[in-house]
């Protein structure tokens, strides 16, 4: 059953294929691309683990993704949801943690599988919708309609971010609150 709230001890960031090549056709996808950054830059911060996949043959992840994530290889992929790769549940293991908090493109594809595979194999699925887009927005909102039904949590990242913050007034808080100033 996912948590109604994101836990610090229990969450795991997963960036899905934040491709340059796929990005090019999605609509806001500047937007997409800096609140992931946020999260990743936030995620440092508060040390949660973070797996980052790359879809191949689609090229790589936007370089502003790359560089919020020094000394993390990406997981390459041909399966769409990220389960359906064989290195990706072992790593997901290894975090220790049960609760994925999805960021990425496209939303009714990649993002979806995942976080219905997530759901399957009784993971807490939560999905940034201001951080996960489609090429077609009514494909983005079906998606996100379609996990939450599932059991997934659909919220925003900054959300995400004060939940794993938890409070104010934390050395965490005053190194996260540039990320939220400068939204």
């Amino acid at each position: 059953m996912t948590p109604p709230l994101l836990e610090r001890a229990d969450t795991v960031l997963v960036v899905v294929d934040l491709q340059s090549r796929l990005l090019s056709h999605i609509p806001g996808a500047e937007a997409v691309v800096d609140r992931a950054v946020r999260l990743v830059r936030a995620a440092r911060v508060l040390d949660l683990p973070i797996l980052w996949t790359e879809q191949e043959k689609l090229g790589p992840t936007d370089p502003r993704v790359v560089e919020a994530l020094p000394g993390i290889e990406p997981i390459r992929k041909l399966d769409f949801g990220c389960f359906g790769c064989d290195a990706f549940s072992p790593a997901l293991r290894a975090t220790g943690r049960g609760t994925l908090l999805l960021v990425g493109i496209e939303a009714h594809i990649c993002v979806a599988q995942t976080a219905l595979q997530a759901l399957q194999a009784d993971y807490g699925v939560h999905v940034a919708a201001d951080a996960v887009a489609s090429r077609d927005p009514l494909h983005r909102d079906l998606a996100l309609r379609r996990i939450e039904a599932a059991g997934g949590v659909v919220t925003c990242w900054e959300s995400a971010l004060y939940e794993l913050l938890e409070r104010a007034g934390t050395e965490e808080f005053r190194a996260c609150l540039p990320l939220v100033k400068g939204a």
